[in-house]
């Protein structure tokens, strides 16, 4: 049965937990957004070979990291003593996430902000994953934040500074090796992450 949600309406996490209609929702400052139902052959893909090349990685040189893919809840507090199901608005579900302090997963997911997150973005969510994203994980000190653009075959690479805002980013594109400064030594290839036929 579908469950109508006011679109004007702030939600909470305690909220989001009993909306089980099997619909993927997150939460920004406790507003909804409904996700698509599912991604693409080539979103899949490239969340795949990404998601591979990182975790076996951490797994060859007994890293300590963990990496997830979505669905995986990450739930964004705005101060550290509001960690309660009924005080926290921002929940979401990055396509990739990297986090090393385990303190932080618990069994519904990530309390607290991801070392690194990577979303793969399309038509319908180019200006999500750039604005709306971006200015959510920079305020939540996600330290690496990585918006994928298969149509571009390209990479944007945001680093978060002692600021606490992201550089201007750098672009990768072509065949170029990109360095992944959560995982120090690990560059991603993109001819290895985007398949033949994008």
């Amino acid at each position: 049965m579908d469950i109508i949600l006011d679109k004007n309406k702030r939600y909470t996490y305690a909220d989001y937990l009993t909306w089980l209609d099997g619909k993927t929702r997150e939460l920004l400052d406790g507003f909804v957004r409904l996700m698509s139902p599912a991604p693409t052959l080539t979103h899949a893909e490239i969340t795949g070979n990404i998601f591979f090349l990182l975790k076996s990685y951490i797994i060859s040189n007994n890293g300590s990291c963990k990496a997830y893919t979505a669905p995986f809840d990450v739930r964004l507090p705005k101060r550290p003593d509001e960690i309660t199901d009924n005080k926290i608005y921002t929940v979401v579900q990055p396509d990739i996430c990297i986090v090393c302090d385990e303190s932080k997963l618990d069994e519904r997911g990530c309390l607290g902000a991801p070392d690194m997150v990577v979303e793969i973005t399309s038509v319908s969510s180019q200006k999500y994953d750039f604005n709306d994203k971006f200015n959510l994980y920079e305020a939540a000190g996600v330290k690496e934040y990585w918006v994928v653009s298969p149509k571009e075959k390209a990479v944007n690479v945001f680093l978060l500074q002692e600021n606490g805002k992201y550089d201007s980013g750098t672009n990768y594109e072509k065949e170029v090796e990109i360095p992944v400064k959560t995982l120090p030594g690990l560059s991603l290839k993109t001819i290895d992450i985007f398949p033949d036929k994008v």
